[in-house]
């Protein structure tokens, strides 16, 4: 057979990456700032779920003996004025840290969508009636109204959960809205409501999906907020028992009565507190660079 006549063996297709691995892959080529920040993440989310294995002694047990004791092998991070290990303090206050950030953030996500995606979906005089209630309660400076529903509410986890989870979502809402609207544009919306799909239908299978990324970018982004409000909170005194280790408590309490005698009481919970925060704004920075498909180098929802 002469080679005019044979036919070219077909080529496969180059199989393509899962969305989440190209996402990681992404990740890491694109933001190394963002992997770094994302790995001293996961090392917290690690401490937090085995606090108790890695914690040297339980949070609230006291060596009277050893009261401000400084770094030493027994305790690598120093003692309080009780005699407690600062070094387990720090741990059981990571996992109290994740828990409260992730949770009320958590929240903050449901109201924002709940606000802001009915007001948008909606629109009319729903919409003129919530945001005009979403820019009174942005009057407000946020740690006064804060301040005031906690000094009403009380102290407790549940309490703090709620009060930095709804407020949040309050003004979160605005980027849901404006999300929503911006679906709410697009031509297979348009093509939906045409041939007459209920309104629930296109909100669950059209909008609510279309929105996942800047919902996404919010949950990321918010987590350091919360967190830092609540050490604000502790530090004020309004925010969590006394009893509880928390780092914002730990800088407020002990760190400032006894700062100049033991610095390390002071040094390490704002340490701490730097590190997260830090690390957590940036890899929600990351995490938005990569999902808005308006700014440099994204691609979409997971690169789609």
């Amino acid at each position: 057979m002469s080679r005019a006549t044979e036919t070219p063996t077909p080529r496969a297709a180059p199989r393509r990456r899962n969305a989440f691995a190209e996402f990681f892959v992404r990740l890491w080529k694109e933001k190394p700032l963002g992997t770094a920040c994302g790995i001293v993440v996961l090392v917290l989310i690690l401490v937090a779920i085995f606090a108790d294995a890695l914690a040297p002694y339980p949070s609230f047990e006291v060596h009277p003996v050893d009261r401000l004791s400084g770094a030493t092998l027994r305790y690598l991070l120093g003692t309080d004025q009780l005699g407690r290990d600062l070094l387990s303090r720090l741990i059981y206050g990571a996992r109290l840290s994740l828990f409260v950030g992730l949770t009320a953030t958590a929240l903050n996500v449901v109201v924002a969508v709940l606000i802001g995606g009915t007001s948008g979906f909606f629109g009319g005089r729903l919409d003129l009636f919530v945001q005009r209630f979403v820019d009174a309660w942005m009057a407000f400076p946020g740690l006064l109204i804060l301040l005031t529903v906690m000094s009403i509410a009380g102290k407790g986890l549940l309490q703090i959960i709620l009060v930095l989870g709804i407020s949040g979502g309050i003004g979160g809402s605005r980027i849901t809205r404006s999300a929503v609207i911006a679906v709410k544009e697009s031509a297979f919306f348009q093509a939906a409501d045409a041939i007459g799909c209920s309104r629930w239908t296109v909100l669950v299978r059209h909008v609510l999906p279309n929105i996942a990324a800047p919902v996404i970018v919010i949950f990321s982004i918010n987590i350091g907020g919360v967190i830092i409000s609540e050490a604000s909170l502790s530090f004020l005194g309004f925010g969590l028992p006394v009893g509880v280790p928390s780092w914002g408590g730990m800088l407020s309490r002990e760190g400032r009565v006894y700062m100049e005698m033991a610095p390390w009481l002071a040094i390490w919970p704002g340490v701490c507190l730097t590190v997260v925060v830090y690390s957590l704004n940036m890899f929600g920075d990351a995490v938005r660079d990569l999902l808005d498909p308006r700014l440099k180098g994204g691609r979409g929802q997971f690169g789609v």
